[in-house]
């Protein structure tokens, strides 16, 4: 799910943005922070959002939708956000030097959207060069750009098999975790010293690799034994991060060595490759 959901950097400011009906929505609140540097932006925004109506744009609330985004906590709220063409509206009717550079980066930021509709191809391009940009390893973005298709087949799959609400997203994901590492995703990510961070951008490569054996192996059994509602699909994500959690044993016993890791990349994402052994 997160992997829909992604920060944006305009001028140094920080703005969130979510895939929502195929196309780019973005937080209302960050932008109308960002361009009217108000230091009470929900209070701005309120009393922009009367003006708007006041100008004719009687529209405006139902444009607007309420999606869950990640705020500074580390927990997912509703948000006020609004597509590329009503956030064009808003920004209108901000006073702001920035207003006309910051259409222009919204146009571009919404035109790439069309662009990975039209060519799927060219999102994993830009997300292979933004993990490079970061430091990280042709050898590990390999992993992790495979581990993303992984995941996106599997909760495409309980899609279809009746898997609606977040929450049972989150605790079938819970469960391959556990199965397979011994840990939650929120208790991984406290063992790694993460806050806020994407816990998957700061695993090993052999970490990535066991999170795929789980959630592909849950994807066969929940095919196997074709699945369906929220129980028998929870069955099949635990069976499913068995088979990982056996596999990463056995290689601990063999190898002497333990996959799990304490280490994360904050600080050194070039040495990613070169993480400190921990022997059992």
């Amino acid at each position: 799910m997160d992997s829909e959901t992604k920060l944006a950097i305009f001028q140094g400011n920080t703005i969130r943005k979510t895939i929502y009906k195929n196309e780019w929505w973005f937080s209302v609140i960050d932008v109308v922070e960002t361009l009217s540097g108000s230091d009470r932006p929900r209070k701005y925004w309120n009393d922009l959002k009367k003006k708007i109506i006041s100008e004719g744009y009687i529209e405006v609330s139902e444009k607007i939708g309420q999606l869950k985004l990640m705020a500074p906590d580390g927990k997912f709220y509703l948000t006020d956000c609004a597509n590329t063409e009503t956030m064009f509206r808003i920004v209108q009717s901000i006073p702001s030097p920035k207003a006309e550079p910051f259409k222009r980066w919204l146009a571009k930021v919404g035109y790439e959207r069309v662009q990975e509709i039209e060519d799927p191809e060219l999102a994993t391009k830009r997300t292979w060069a933004l993990y490079k940009a970061k430091g990280y390893t042709d050898a590990w973005i390999d992993k992790r750009m495979r581990g993303i298709a992984v995941r996106e087949e599997l909760t495409g799959e309980w899609n279809n098999r009746g898997i609606k609400q977040e929450r049972e997203y989150a605790i079938l994901t819970a469960e391959i975790s556990k199965a397979a590492f011994g840990m939650t995703p929120s208790e991984y990510k406290k063992h790694k010293g993460l806050e806020r961070e994407n816990l998957r951008d700061h695993m090993t490569s052999l970490e990535l690799i066991f999170s795929m054996l789980g959630e592909a192996s849950t994807t066969e059994i929940a095919r196997g034994r074709d699945a369906q509602g929220f129980e028998p699909n929870k069955n099949a994500a635990q069976k499913g991060g068995k088979i990982s959690g056996d596999a990463r044993e056995k290689l601990e016993i063999e190898s002497g060595k333990n996959v799990i890791r304490k280490e994360n990349y904050l600080k050194k994402p070039q040495n990613q490759e070169r993480l400190k052994v921990e022997d059992k």
